[in-house]
């Protein structure tokens, strides 16, 4: 495949101003052209393709392949390869068929290097403890693992050995940069592996790191990014001016516009401009785009961050040993701040300033806001709040991974066992809390929140509400696939298949699962059953497949509770109950969601239209720019939506009471 150089081809290229300390050390392939190699310099171990085509670069600037103006130190260099206007060198790297190395100031690995894998961030707690050992491909599930189950040590022990032997599988001397990969005006990148397709411009700084990226899905690293000790996943995206320190980038996570991250993890689709980062671990969809916003030592998926929102870690005692936990699908308002350890429920929206450390995991789809210095929490409210549905319909939608292999697993869906077993135990603390207190209460206090009576009285409605809508519609989407002539075709359609999944769910940083099932998993890590990163990520993906499957057995063992009896003892008289329950908990909710989307609608919505004009000139502008609430979108999926689910309930109705 290689041979050496010719006497005629050494000629060829001395003449164009070439170099090498041992023309010996060069091999090239049988169609290679020496014309396309000009003032170069080779040092050492060189290998040179053949070039035969041009690449076109930005403003149509087309280009021969080639080599030209460089500096090469044990290089390889692939086919149809342009290399142009390097200022220093390039040192141990293969540089793979059709990439562009364009004015870029560096290219070097200086010894062996493992390419940002095996570097240890240390997430959640500032002050270390919970470290994660980054490395290509790493899923948040996997990540979760080793942030949270420190109390496991030969847990920790296999994830620390198997991440080990991913890193040294990669560490060589030689980097890589892949097919089809282009690098354009970057300065100094120093042990840095770049995959296919990639796209680095006006580069600042790299060092010791890994850029994935794919065909469907290249990586993309923009102006003035300085980045030291990190990983980047496929269709990642890195511009303007950020600044990273020790921090993996997952699949489609965008981070722009000077922002800044040390010790941080971001898993799929994250987004972070402005602001800044310190030890966080952030799940799928976590996005933050305000300046003056803070995500320190915390714990988080599907945050929407607004503007200045800041947390503290630090008590100025024994160091910045403290740490938020804040659930999924949760808000925190503009100059929010929350005095760490705390930990806030799944689907909450956070506002003022917070400055007891409170726990209200318990009470998802709550608003924690200040008033009067103290926290107050107004349970389940967020149920009835449009933004929430609208957000879990989002997400799905805005998922911008477009490669072959998708790291995160992710569970998207707003109502599931995980979020309603937390409804259910926050709607009977509620009962008792009050009960303790005595109903002639006022307020009540729980875990450094204040809870006002008629808050409590209602978060409890709500929390039926959302149980009741939840339970019915797992029901009903059984029974629609089946054809209910019969009282055993229907009870049959509601036996679950497998006991699995009746109990506990947890959320692995975007992936629901049965908790019993991942300690299932936990063991079989720690005894080498799952000997692989692969291993266990398979294992991970059929917990996720299996996820309806697994619903179901939670849900119908919630209603045999409910109905105090067994699921062989059921009849259809109880799933007529609870199809009854379901729409008429559908339809409450659906009106209080449709009021609150109304709401963009009110007059005060209209306040700066129409400026210098008249009222109904006011008016007039915001109906041309958003329309009128019976037209919204929103609002008529919502009422379609409302109307299918009644009618369904109508006919699903008459079939169970066929033998009455």
């Amino acid at each position: 495949m290689y041979r050496a150089l010719s006497m005629q081809e050494i000629d060829i290229m001395k003449a164009a101003g070439c170099e090498s300390t041992g023309w010996d050390q060069i091999q090239v392939k049988e169609d290679f052209d020496p014309s396309r190699v000009r003032r170069t310099v080779f040092s050492g171990p060189i290998r040179l393709g053949s070039c035969t085509g041009s690449v076109t670069l930005s403003g149509g600037f087309e280009c021969p392949t080639g080599i030209y103006d460089a500096v090469l130190h044990h290089v390889t260099v692939g086919d149809d390869v342009l290399i142009s206007k390097i200022d220093q060198y390039i040192a141990n790297y293969i540089i793979e068929d059709h990439a562009v190395i364009y004015e870029v100031n560096s290219l070097i690995v200086k010894d062996t290097s493992s390419f940002g894998n095996g570097i240890r961030a240390a997430v959640i707690n500032e002050g270390g403890g919970r470290e994660v050992t980054i490395y290509d491909g790493l899923p948040s599930h996997i990540a979760y693992l080793m942030a949270l189950y420190r109390f496991k040590p030969k847990l920790m022990e296999q994830l620390e050995h198997l991440a080990a032997l991913h890193t040294a599988s990669v560490t060589s001397s030689m980097g890589t940069i892949g097919t089809h990969a282009r690098l354009l005006g970057c300065g100094p990148l120093h042990d840095v592996r770049v995959g296919p397709w990639a796209r680095l411009e006006g580069v600042a700084k790299l060092s010791n790191g890994t850029v994935n990226s794919c065909e469907e899905d290249p990586a993309i690293i923009g102006f003035d990014v300085v980045a030291e000790d990190f990983i980047m996943a496929e269709g990642a995206k890195v511009t303007d001016g950020v600044i990273i320190d020790k921090c993996y980038i997952g699949q489609a996570t965008e981070l722009s516009k000077q922002y800044s991250a040390e010790n941080s993890i971001f898993f799929a689709n994250c987004a972070g401009f402005h602001g800044e980062a310190c030890s966080v671990f952030a799940g799928p969809y976590t996005v933050t785009h305000h300046k003056s916003t803070l995500l320190i030592a915390v714990l988080v998926s599907f945050l929407n961050a607004g503007s200045g929102s800041n947390q503290s870690n630090h008590m100025y005692k024994l160091g910045p040993n403290h740490q938020g936990i804040i659930e999924r699908g949760s808000k925190t308002a503009s100059d929010s701040y929350m005095l760490f350890p705390m930990h806030v429920g799944a689907f909450s929206v956070i506002m003022g300033r917070h400055y007891t450390n409170s726990d209200t995991s318990e009470f998802p789809f709550s608003y924690l806001i200040e008033q009067g210095g103290e926290s107050l929490l107004i349970p389940a409210v967020n149920i009835r709040s449009v933004g929430t549905v609208r957000d879990s319909r989002k997400w799905p939608k805005r998922d911008r991974r477009k490669g072959p292999d998708k790291h995160d697993l992710i569970t998207y869906n707003l109502l599931t066992p995980y979020t309603v077993q937390h409804v259910m135990r926050g709607q009977k603390k509620l009962l008792h809390i009050q009960l303790q207190a005595g109903h002639s209460s006022i307020n009540y206090f729980y875990n450094g929140v204040r809870i006002s009576k008629s808050a409590l009285e209602k978060g409890v409605e709500l929390y039926e509400l959302a149980i009741r809508r939840y339970l019915g519609n797992i029901v009903v989407n059984q029974l629609l696939e089946c054809d209910c002539t019969s009282d055993e075709e229907v009870l049959s359609a509601l036996t679950p298949r497998s006991p699995i999944g009746s109990g506990e769910w947890i959320d692995v940083s975007g992936l629901l699962v049965p908790k019993d099932e991942f300690d299932l998993l936990i063991a079989d890590i720690e005894s080498g059953v799952l000997d692989s990163l692969t291993a266990i990520h398979a294992r991970l993906a059929t917990l996720h497949d299996l996820f309806h499957t697994y619903e179901l057995s939670w849900v119908m063992a919630r209603i045999c509770e409910k109905k105090h009896k067994p699921q062989n003892e059921l009849t259809i008289g109880d799933i007529r109950d609870m199809v009854s329950h379901w729409i008429a908990a559908v339809t409450e909710l659906d009106t209080l969601r449709a009021r609150d989307a109304e709401k963009e609608f009110a007059q005060t919505a209209k306040v700066g239209y129409g400026l210098n004009g008249s009222h109904e000139e006011r008016d007039h502008e915001y109906r041309v720019l958003h329309g009128i609430a019976a037209e919204n979108d929103f609002i008529l999926d919502l009422h379609e939506r409302l109307a299918v689910k009644t009618a369904t309930s109508t006919r699903l109705l008459k079939e169970l009471s066929r033998g009455e």
